[in-house]
């Protein structure tokens, strides 16, 4: 499979900002391949393409199933397993927003209700006590209006995110600034 030029960019870019995100860049680069792609591919040709290695390709792949973003696909007359991702962009995102807050959010907010219901937290200072507090009760509000957001359909949101300069003024206003 060869890549246009145009193709080949997004495909490297979106391995860097992998990596600024915390993904291998080789994850990343094949989901980027996949989201380009007209059709489901196989491991060899993803390998192929990206100039990886055959195993490099099944580890990131697995990875991308494990999050949901990548799935399965057999096609008449090839036994080799084909690969394909959602091409609606609104869909990816909440698939990684509701990845990253169960592997990043959820745990933290367990360690913190751990935190504010050890018997422990009596001995700390009253400023520790606090930042965990207002931590906790921070993520749990910001998580709330996430999954809010995500239970919008996408031309509601896309509304509501154009609305955030006028909102913005409109507070500004409220506060006499």
């Amino acid at each position: 499979m060869k890549l246009s030029p145009i193709s080949e960019r997004f495909v490297l870019h979106w391995g860097e900002m992998g990596t600024r995100w915390g993904v291998n860049r080789t994850v990343a680069q094949t989901h980027a391949l996949l989201y380009l792609a007209e059709q489901a591919i196989t491991a060899e040709d993803i390998a192929e393409t990206l100039g990886v290695a055959r195993s490099n390709v099944s580890t990131s792949l697995k990875e991308l199933l494990s999050w949901k973003l990548v799935k399965v696909v057999h096609v008449m007359g090839d036994r080799r397993d084909h690969f394909t991702t959602s091409k609606d962009v609104w869909e990816l995102f909440r698939l990684i927003v509701a990845g990253r807050k169960q592997r990043e959010i959820d745990p933290t907010l367990g360690v913190l209700a751990d935190l504010l219901g050890s018997p422990e937290l009596d001995s700390e200072a009253a400023a520790v006590r606090q930042r965990i507090e207002e931590t906790e009760r921070f993520v749990r509000i910001l998580t709330a209006w996430s999954d809010e957001m995500l239970r919008l359909e996408p031309e509601t949101l896309m509304k509501l995110m154009r609305m955030g300069a006028q909102i913005r003024g409109l507070i500004r206003r409220d506060d006499g600034q």
